[in-house]
């Protein structure tokens, strides 16, 4: 009979570096060191971003003048020279070399010769001033800022000439008429004629201007001597379809009577009056020119003209009328003025 031996051991099995426990710690281990690592380059960044050691920069991101019309044009154009490029109100400003700058916005750390609330001189031929730019690690650059003019053409007085008027229904019929409207004296009462707004004057002031270059202020209508603005009733013995006087302040009274505030925008190149009770009128500024209405018909401005659109109704009944022209279908309103120097 045969009998198995067994050997026996003593020596427990070893364990292997391969062993989830140990990567865990050798992962944390690692993990410690690269975070001493990246505090220490974090601290190293933040002092270097501090200290301003990589900042070259040294430019004019924006800036504003006193009495500037709209924003100012910046251009680098290298690494030692730029230019800015500004419009100001001249006719708002005292003394053209203490030109006051509101404000100046830099790039990052970047300092300039000249901080907001001082001066700079423009009252030399060219109408031009520098201001230097320099960057944390010393480096500089010079702008060289150009001033362009700017004076608000309605600022001033005024003088109403005349008061034209171009309508009528059909105008490819013949309809179309232009008329001054005391060249039909007898569709008006004499005490308020438009003939009383012919010695009226407008005075106009700038009040301020907007970030877009739009100009505002006041206006004044002053009646002039005889004390008295047109009231617009067109006279019952004049109208062919009903017989009674028809008011037609609506249409002409455009400019306000006494104050109202004014808004020009340059962009669409209008005019908004607006008058106490909040009501908008809208015009265009026209130079002097004949203006083709078509169909043979034009409107000849002397010096300026104040150019409302009114619009009105087609009335095919009374084409060929004065009540067509004036109360039915008034198409435009020529306010004719003279600048006064």
């Amino acid at each position: 009979m045969q009998h198995k031996s067994f050997t026996y051991t003593s020596n427990p099995p070893r364990r292997t570096t391969n062993s989830p426990r140990h990567r865990q710690t050798a992962l944390l281990a690692l993990l410690l060191l690269g975070s001493l690592f990246l505090t220490g380059c974090v601290k190293d960044m933040q002092e270097e971003l501090n200290e301003g050691g990589w900042n070259h920069e040294r430019s004019i991101l924006d800036l504003k003048f006193e009495n500037q019309v709209g924003k100012a044009t910046v251009e680098r154009i290298d690494e030692q020279s730029g230019e800015v490029r500004v419009t100001l109100n001249v006719g708002a400003i005292d003394d053209l070399s203490k030109v006051t700058l509101e404000s100046i916005i830099l790039s990052y750390q970047a300092t300039a010769n000249v901080d907001k609330n001082e001066t700079l001189d423009f009252s030399n031929p060219e109408r031009k001033a520098d201001i230097t730019v320099t960057s944390p690690l010393g480096e500089s650059r010079t702008y060289t800022v150009y001033m362009t003019e700017f004076r608000e053409s309605l600022e001033g007085s005024w003088k109403i000439n005349n008061l034209v008027v171009y309508g009528g229904t059909g105008p490819e019929y013949g309809g179309g008429r232009v008329y001054g409207m005391m060249d039909k004296s007898w569709c008006w009462y004499d005490d308020y004629s438009p003939a009383k707004e012919y010695d009226n004057s407008l005075t106009f002031t700038l009040e301020s201007i907007s970030d877009e270059g739009n100009t505002m202020g006041t206006c004044v209508n002053h009646p002039g001597p005889d004390g008295r603005y047109a009231n617009f009733i067109f006279k019952g013995s004049s109208n062919p379809e009903t017989h009674l006087d028809v008011d037609k302040k609506d249409y002409y009274r455009r400019i306000p009577e006494g104050e109202s505030k004014w808004l020009r925008n340059y962009a669409a190149g209008t005019i908004t009056f607006t008058d106490p009770n909040g009501r908008e009128t809208t015009c265009t500024l026209e130079n002097a020119g004949t203006y083709d209405m078509g169909y043979g018909k034009s409107v000849t401005v002397p010096n300026q003209a104040f150019l409302f659109n009114i619009g009105g109704v087609d009335d095919w009944t009374y084409i060929y009328t004065d009540y067509d022209v004036f109360v039915k279908k008034t198409r435009k309103l020529f306010i004719m003025v003279t600048k006064e120097e």
